[in-house]
């Protein structure tokens, strides 16, 4: 730690913003993954007893983007087919952002981590020339391997960070596709089931 100076600090503290995000995302993610499928059957059997209020208790009941998106749906149902696609559509707005949040943060430190490394390996090598040139001779290996250690380490550590955050982001895109697919899924399947049966006869 001492040898790879304040660099590997930042790196090392960017690293650790890395997996606090990681987490958080993950266990947003699970929180937000449903079984849709298991879900849509208990609203379809209360809609098809003309049981609005229990459909919406279900989603009330429900936690995650894919149950709000269907109460939002249940709710619009007298505009038609249109209004609940209008309905659902202001509601992705809200939604997906949400599910998006700080994604770009991790996006951003798998980019820059190498960068920060590569600094760190920089400001060693200026440290190995400036002690030469305040010298005047030659360095012993002893003062060379300082700067070099800084350097490398710094360069290491950067690239430590980077892969496995890189590798995190790509894998909590794959989770939000997943909750997204399922969101888009749900709002087409309750906009079939409630405009089948048209906007009456609820209660």
């Amino acid at each position: 730690m001492a040898k790879g100076g304040w660099v590997l600090w930042m790196i090392l503290v960017t690293g650790a913003v890395a997996v606090a995000v990681f987490i958080e995302r993950l266990l947003h993610y699970h929180r937000a993954q449903i079984n849709s499928t298991e879900f849509l059957n208990g609203v379809r059997n209360v809609i098809k007893r003309d049981n609005i209020v229990e459909a919406v208790s279900i989603c009330d009941a429900t936690p995650g983007p894919v149950a709000r998106m269907v109460k939002v749906a249940i709710l619009h149902r007298e505009g038609g087919k249109e209004g609940m696609r209008e309905a659902l559509d202001e509601a992705g707005l809200i939604e997906v952002p949400r599910l998006e949040e700080k994604l770009g943060a991790l996006a951003t430190i798998a980019q820059i981590a190498p960068l920060m490394g590569l600094f760190g390996a920089v400001l060693g090598f200026v440290k190995v020339f400036w002690q030469m040139q305040l010298s005047g001779m030659p360095l012993q290996p002893t003062e060379f391997a300082a700067g070099m250690w800084q350097g490398l380490i710094c360069l290491g550590a950067g690239i430590a960070v980077a892969v496995p955050t890189y590798v995190a982001h790509n894998f909590l895109v794959s989770r939000l596709n997943e909750v997204l697919l399922d969101m888009e899924k749900s709002s087409t399947e309750i906009i079939r089931l409630l405009g089948d049966r048209g906007g009456g006869g609820y209660r």
